[in-house]
C-alpha cells in the first residue's frame, strides 16, 4: 500500500480474473505451455453481419464524438431488444449505453449508493461487484448458497440478509460465476420478499442472458411491482463475442438513467462510435444467428463436465447457462500436493496453474471459499488437454 496513493484503491482487490490471466501471460512468455481458462472470453470470432456494419460505419464516417447515452437509433435498437426478449418496454430516456456493462454497473453504484449503504450480493457473485460498490461507500453484504441449493439463494436467506441500511441487491443469471439460471417462479418468490422493502434497488446482470440452456430466460423488471425499482444491466460482449468492442447499457426508472448518464458525461462520455454502429446490427438480428454459439457451449458443458466427473475430490452441479463450471474442491484442503500445502482455493488455483499448466479462478474472488471457476469458453481440444493434466496432477 502506498501512502501517497488514496484509501480508495489501497483497499480496491485486483480482479482476480485479470490477475489470474495476467500470471498464466506471464508463465507463457518464459516459455511455458498453459491452457487458458479462467477468463469468460469467447473463443468465436465476431458474427459477420456484425464486421460488416462496423467496416460500413467507417466508410460513413463515423468518427465524432457520440451522444453521452449513446446514439438515438441504437437506443431504439436496445428498446426493441428489451420488448421482444424480455417484454419490457422502455423509452429511449430510460436508456444509457455505456463502455461496457462494468461500466454501467459502476455507474449505478456511484449514483445510487452513500457511505455505509449496504448491497446484498448473492453468492458467488462476479468478481467486481464487491468492489464497484466498495468505490461507491458501499458495504457488500453476501448471501451464501451452496452447490446442493444450486448456487441461489432462498426468500427466507435474502430477508434474513435485509437489514435498514440495505439499499441494492445485484446479481446475475445466468450467473458469473456459476451458471445458475433463476426461473421466474424464483425470481417471484425473490420479489415477493421484496416489495415489502420499497427502498431497494435491485441490479440484473443479464449479460449472459442469450447463452441459457434451459430455453426461457426471465427478467426481475418484468414484475409490475418491480419495474420501477429495478434497473437491467446488458450488453453484447459474451452472446456476441464483442468483448473487446465494450458496448454495454442499462435499461430503468428515467431518474437513475439521467443520473447514470451526468455521471459518465464526466468520466468518459460517449462510448466508441464505430462499436455503437455495430451494435445496432448484433441487436436487429434475431437471437437464433448466434444460436450455433449456444449449441456449442452446450456441447462443451457437457464434456467438461464428464471429464470433471473422473477426477476425485470435485464436486460439480450441471450450470444452466452462461459457459463456467464452478466446482467445489474443498476435499483437497489440509492436503500435500507436490509438497505444497492446500489450504484455500487460492493455493489450489495455483497449484493447478505451476504444476499442471491450466488457469482457473479461485471461488474466493466470487464470495465462496470452497470452489474454484473454470471457463470452457475454449476449444474442445484445450478442454480436454487441460481436464487431462489436471486428472494427472491429481493421482
Amino acid at each position: 500500500m502506498n501512502p501517497k496513493l488514496s484509501h480508495r484503491v489501497n483497499e480496491m482487490s485486483t480482479s482476480a480474473t485479470l490477475a489470474m490471466a495476467a500470471k498464466a501471460r506471464e508463465l507463457k512468455e518464459a516459455g511455458k505451455d498453459i491452457i487458458g481458462l479462467s477468463l469468460g472470453e469467447p473463443d468465436f470470432t465476431i458474427p459477420d453481419f456484425v464486421k460488416e456494419a462496423a467496416i460500413q460505419a467507417i466508410h460513413d464516417d463515423f468518427h465524432s464524438y457520440s451522444p453521452v447515452d449513446g446514439y438515438g437509433d441504437l437506443k431504439q435498437a436496445i428498446i426493441n431488444k428489451f420488448k421482444r426478449d424480455n417484454h419490457l418496454n422502455y423509452n429511449p430516456a430510460q436508456i444509457v449505453v455505456s463502455t461496457g456493462a462494468k461500466q454501467s454497473l459502476a455507474n449505478l453504484a456511484q449514483v445510487l449508493l452513500n457511505e455505509g449503504d449496504e448491497v446484498l450480493l448473492p453468492a458467488p457473485y462476479w468478481v467486481s461487484y464487491a468492489d464497484i460498490s466498495k468505490v461507491a461507500g458501499g458495504i457488500p453484504i453476501e448471501i451464501p448458497t451452496s452447490i446442493e441449493t444450486d448456487f441461489k439463494i432462498t426468500p427466507e436467506a435474502l430477508e434474513a440478509a435485509i437489514t435498514p441500511k440495505t439499499k441494492m441487491m445485484i446479481y446475475s443469471s445466468p450467473c458469473n460465476p456459476s451458471g445458475s439460471v433463476y426461473s421466474e417462479k424464483e425470481l417471484r418468490a425473490l420479489a415477493d420478499v421484496l416489495i415489502k422493502y420499497p427502498d431497494i434497488i435491485v441490479i440484473s446482470d443479464e449479460i449472459y442472458e442469450h447463452i441459457n440452456f434451459v430455453g426461457t430466460h426471465a427478467s426481475m423488471a418484468a414484475f409490475e411491482d418491480m419495474y420501477d425499482r429495478t434497473v437491467t444491466v446488458n450488453g453484447v460482449s459474451k452472446a456476441y463475442s464483442m468483448t473487446g468492442w465494450r458496448i454495454g447499457y442499462i435499461g430503468g426508472p428515467e431518474y437513475i438513467a439521467r443520473a447514470c448518464n451526468k455521471m459518465q458525461g464526466q468520466v468518459t462520455s460517449g462510448a466508441n462510435c464505430i462499436a455503437q454502429r455495430a451494435t445496432i446490427t448484433a441487436l436487429e438480428n434475431p437471437p437464433s444467428k448466434i444460436k450455433y454459439m449456444v449449441d456449442a457451449f452446450k456441447e462443451r458443458r457437457k464434456l467438461i463436465l464428464g471429464l470433471l466427473s473422473e477426477i476425485p475430490g470435485f464436486k460439480t452441479n450441471e450450470p444452466e447457462g452462461a459457459f463456467y463450471v464452478f466446482p467445489d474442491i474443498s476435499y483437497y484442503f489440509g492436503k500435500t500436493l507436490k509438497e505444497k500445502n492446500i489450504n484455500t482455493a487460492g493455493d489450489f488455483a495455483l497449484f493447478l496453474l505451476e504444476e499442471a499448466g491450466v488457469a482457473t479462478v479461485t471461488g474466493e474472488a466470487f464470495g465462496d471459499p470452497n470452489c474454484i471457476r473454470i471457463s470452457y469458453a475454449a476449444s474442445e481440444k484445450d478442454i480436454k488437454d487441460a481436464m487431462k493434466r489436471i486428472k494427472k496432477v491429481l493421482e
